[in-house]
């Protein structure tokens, strides 16, 4: 199986600058060290040619939240809540996965 973390960074945080850019920064690393460590044992699940897709960003607290964002079996999607509850995560509530704003 193949594991892709992506971080979702949202414009409309209000931070300065130079706050952005860490919470940018450590919100890359997250997704890379969430992909590549923690949730590597999915990489052997059976079916090998499938894949999931997760998305973390920060909430308005600055809280890391997760979703995963494609079909897989309720399995996948329970490691990946224990793992990321593990990790102090919270899961990403929205009632629609396009989550974007975009202009009318």
């Amino acid at each position: 199986m193949t594991v892709t973390v992506l971080p979702i960074v949202d414009p409309d945080t209000g931070s300065t600058a130079p706050l952005a850019k860490v919470m940018t920064e450590r919100l890359k690393r997250l997704a890379a060290e969430l992909q590549e460590t923690h949730l590597k044992a999915l990489e052997s699940v059976e079916p090998m040619f499938e894949d999931v897709v997760i998305y973390i960003s920060y909430n308005s607290k600055f809280s890391i939240r997760w979703k995963v964002v494609n079909d897989v079996a309720l399995s996948v999607e329970n490691e990946v809540a224990d793992v990321c509850g593990r990790l102090g995560y919270i899961k990403w509530k929205t009632a629609t996965l396009n989550t974007f704003k975009g202009n009318p």
